[in-house]
């Protein structure tokens, strides 16, 4: 598990960031955007993936801009562009990032209006992370009327913990994966 500091909301789980990467399947040389990008947690895992990762992260929180800014200092990773801003306002107005090969989007505020954007411009493989059911269904009703829609796990993990000398597991909150493809 990568060390980084925290955030309210964060960081997104080591065994969910390697599914949601997974699902990605992130190349060499691409553009990569995390939007809701909180710790950077999922940024700092995805620039292990794949080299010369040109790396863009959003966040509409101020604290989550200081704390990922802090841990993509402590992981050494300085090829990022880090924006602070809502992602349907930034993705509209920043136009210097050319193509976006892959979104990762772990916020979810105008999770519609951030997905018509992402297949106007192209993007490859979008996969959001979700924990309300409302934002799931919202998020497959758009990818759906958009035609990119792939695919939707529900990911459970649960970790050990030690009881009366003995072992337990403990559930961490359920995530839903949901994968849209533009290719």
């Amino acid at each position: 598990m990568i060390d980084v500091l925290h955030v309210s909301g964060g960081p997104t789980k080591p065994e969910i960031i390697a599914v949601s990467l997974s699902k990605l399947n992130l190349k060499d040389g691409s553009t990569f955007i995390d939007i809701g990008c909180g710790t950077g947690a999922v940024s700092i895992e995805a620039s292990k993936l794949a080299h010369n990762l040109r790396i863009y992260a959003y966040d509409a929180r101020a604290e989550a801009i200081d704390v990922a800014t802090q841990n993509f200092k402590n992981h050494r990773l300085a090829d990022v562009t880090l924006l602070h801003g809502e992602a349907s306002h930034i993705l509209n107005e920043k136009t210097d990032i050319g193509t976006i090969d892959y979104a990762f989007i772990g916020g979810t505020k105008n999770i519609r209006r951030v997905l018509e954007i992402l297949c106007e411009k192209k993007v490859r493989r979008i996969v959001v992370n979700a924990v309300r059911i409302e934002t799931v269904v919202r998020t497959i009703d758009a990818m759906k009327e958009l035609g990119i829609f792939d695919e939707v796990l529900h990911v459970a993990v649960s970790r050990g913990a030690p009881i009366a000398g003995e072992t337990m597991f403990k559930p961490e909150n359920p995530v839903y994966i949901i994968v849209g493809k533009n290719e």
